[in-house]
């Protein structure tokens, strides 16, 4: 394993998991807020350990193997907290198509890559526009206690998730068309 700044900000990004989840548990004062900042934090850190791998020329395998990955845990993490927080069957639904899209195609890439096609299934335009739309609601709803707080704010971070899950959804449409594109005129 290489030690550079952006493989250390993807291992903060991880290390930031247990701590989210100590945080939104324990009561005490505006600790859904610093769940909030927490999660921003690493949202932060996703942009960040990215921009400064390619600006500082330090992409290394490992880092391409383990920013994903990372991404993938702290926003399986945060969800899953979520759910049990705002529990009704569509937000559980969301949640359930934005994880189980992450794990489709994570395995589609690690099998597009044995194949050598890895770039077929590259982050593409819809796949960016659904992380900004996921992370936004992300933070907001960590912030808000729906017990407490409701109104337009919580609407619209309920509204920002459920377009993530269709553009979830609509990625992962043109990574499997990618994908069968490959698969098809593979010998």
């Amino acid at each position: 394993m290489h030690v550079n700044i952006p493989n250390t900000l993807t291992l903060l990004r991880i290390l930031l998991i247990p701590v989210l989840v100590a945080v939104f548990y324990t009561p005490f004062s505006h600790h859904l807020l610093v769940a909030a900042a927490i999660f921003t934090l690493a949202a932060v850190t996703d942009w960040l350990d990215g921009y400064l791998a390619r600006r500082l020329g330090q992409m290394t395998p490992f880092g391409a193997f383990l920013d994903p990955v990372a991404d993938k845990l702290m926003v399986a993490v945060a969800l899953v907290l979520l759910v049990e927080r705002h529990d009704t069957p569509l937000f559980t639904l969301a949640a359930c198509v934005i994880i189980g899209r992450e794990i489709v195609v994570s395995a589609l890439r690690e099998w597009m890559a044995e194949l050598g096609q890895r770039t077929s299934v590259a982050v593409s335009y819809v796949g960016k526009v659904k992380t900004a739309f996921q992370m936004v609601a992300i933070i907001g709803l960590l912030a808000i206690n729906p017990a407490i707080h409701g109104g337009w704010l919580l609407a619209l971070c309920y509204l920002l998730l459920y377009v993530a899950a269709a553009l979830t959804l609509w990625s992962m449409v043109i990574y499997l068309r990618a994908a069968w594109q490959v698969m098809r005129d593979a010998p």
